[in-house]
């Protein structure tokens, strides 16, 4: 047990200590994001030598040596704590000689496991004279423990690193807290990808959702249907996502901590997939003549479902996680209404001039093959709007604006699963620096029972690929998104206040430069440490 010493505890929430932080430049030693579920520090510090420094496992963890996922964040975050040590470097004068070790027990194993939407992320970390106790109930909650530790440490003028003594009792308040990135509209290079995973993990996010595809591009390649991506795709090989490529985005997602839910939206926002897959589109008509144009997914063929089944078999061998995104948003039903076969099989089913019926028939029936797979299926809320029969679905994704909390007590109500997303469009128009618009969110601010509000899982940050490429990824995504992130850990209470908030996201932002994360200016000021990737 690390000792706790009550006569000198300074609250998170203390007002007297931001003050002395932001008049005499002393390190804030609470600038944590996002702020932990319970947080006491003290003013009593403890230096750190990288030569004297190390991770290791406490006996009883059921996670030791040889655990994939930890061994190697220990080696990743020895980098983060220490990015100006080197075998070496005489640049850094090290003066301190006492070891510090931070020991970590786990409660299960899970090593070689993916995460999934039910795994633990509880941490409890103690920071004391020559150690940091670090206990989790798994793999995963070590991962987001260590993140915190590694925040906790900082460098004084001449360039000494020291720790705080802190206690900190830790857990998540929502379990789905994701990112969106569309892959479509602009094709984002897997290194791309693979750093915005790295500021996800800073930020304690869970779960990339990864809208792989859309009307622009289908960068996705495909075994079962090749002609997919070489014929979708922007280019069919150097704009494309090989099988090892999607291996390696869920491999390096995995070792933090990350799910990968992969979106394949339909029956619209399907445009390039008619270009490799032969009659699977809707032919739209013009004064009872094929224009030669193409709408929607055509939902009366029945190798439309053959085509899905086989494609969506192929989609969930590669991606291990229990969701697949659905989509099923903004169907324009125009073509539908034009082609006289659509027309004639609606009236077979007895859907009338009803073209909603005829989504709700698509959607079932896709709904049911990806059950059929063992996934559980994620729908956009026009789905939910425009369906009667919802016994179907699982989780519905809110993304609409206006009272975007009313739609979520409408899901709820019917007893669903809710992602909110309305709220962290970080494409809608706006100056891009105003991140208390998305930071003043109160996903459960609805009138509700206690059980439907256990329904809202989480929420997401969108950011859709229209005029967003490699070039401008992270400083549109950081430090926004991180303001959403805190939303989604941290406990509503303690974080309702933009103005306490705004220094601890100054410093975060700042950490973010540090490791090499393009995070955007959010006032006039600066970095100790400036971004230097340029």
């Amino acid at each position: 047990m690390c000792p706790v010493d009550v006569r000198r505890r300074l609250r998170i929430n203390d007002v007297f200590l931001l003050l002395i932080i932001l008049k005499f430049g002393l390190h804030a030693v609470d600038a944590v994001w996002p702020l932990p579920q319970t947080f006491t520090s003290w003013t009593e510090r403890y230096p750190l030598n990288p030569q004297h420094f190390h991770f290791g496992y406490r006996g009883r963890s059921a996670a030791l040596e040889g655990c994939p996922v930890l061994d190697a964040a220990f080696k990743r975050y020895f980098s983060l704590i220490f990015p100006d040590y080197a075998p070496g470097n005489d640049k850094l004068r090290i003066r301190e000689d006492k070891p510090f070790s931070v020991e970590i027990a786990v409660d299960g194993h899970y090593c070689e496991s993916y995460p999934t939407e039910d795994s633990s992320e509880r941490y409890n970390l103690s920071v004391s004279a020559g150690q940091a106790c670090l206990n989790a109930e798994t793999v995963w909650g070590a991962l987001r423990g260590l993140e915190t530790f590694s925040q906790l440490v900082y460098q004084d003028d001449s360039g000494s690193y020291f720790v705080n003594k802190s206690d900190i009792k830790d857990f998540p308040s929502f379990q789905f807290r994701g990112i969106l990135l569309d892959t479509s509209r602009h094709y984002l290079p897997v290194q791309a990808i693979l750093k915005t995973l790295d500021a996800m993990a800073y930020s304690k996010f869970n779960v990339f959702h990864w809208h792989i595809v859309d009307d622009q591009s289908f960068p996705y390649q495909s075994r079962t249907f090749p002609d997919l991506s070489s014929k979708g795709a922007f280019h069919p090989m150097t704009h494309i996502y090989t099988q090892s490529d999607v291996r390696r985005v869920i491999s390096y997602a995995r070792m933090l901590g990350i799910r990968v839910v992969p979106e394949f939206d339909s029956p619209g926002h399907t445009k390039s997939w008619g270009k490799g897959q032969l009659d699977l589109l809707t032919p739209c008509y013009r004064r009872g003549i094929a224009s030669g144009t193409f709408g929607p997914i055509n939902p009366a063929l029945a190798s439309t479902y053959q085509f899905m089944e086989s494609l969506f078999k192929e989609v969930s061998s590669v991606f291990p996680g229990s969701y697949f995104h659905l989509g099923g948003d903004e169907v324009d039903f125009s073509c539908w209404r034009s082609n006289p076969y659509i027309r004639a099989f609606m009236q077979k089913m007895g859907f009338g001039d009803d073209f909603a019926k005829l989504q709700a028939f698509y959607i079932e029936k896709i709904v049911n093959i990806t059950t059929a797979l063992n996934k559980t299926s994620i729908v956009w809320q026009d789905v939910f709007d425009y369906n009667e029969r919802r016994s179907s679905l699982s989780v519905v994704e809110v993304w609409k604006q206006g009272c975007y909390l009313c739609e979520v007590r409408r899901v709820v109500k019917a007893g669903l699963r809710v992602i909110l997303a309305s709220p962290w469009y970080l494409d809608l128009p706006g100056p891009t620096h105003n991140w208390a618009r998305y930071y003043n969110v109160w996903p459960l601010a609805f009138s509700g029972s206690e059980e439907q509000k256990r329904l809202v899982i989480g929420g997401e940050v969108c950011l859709w690929g229209e005029y967003v490429d490699a070039t401008n990824l992270s400083p549109r995504l950081w430090p926004r998104a991180s303001a959403a992130a805190e939303r989604l850990w941290s406990d509503e209470k303690q974080t309702s206040s933009v103005e306490n908030a705004l220094p601890r996201l100054l410093d975060f932002r700042c950490k973010l430069l540090r490791r090499g994360i393009q995070a955007e200016p959010l006032n006039v000021g600066h970095c100790r440490h400036e971004y230097q990737g340029v």
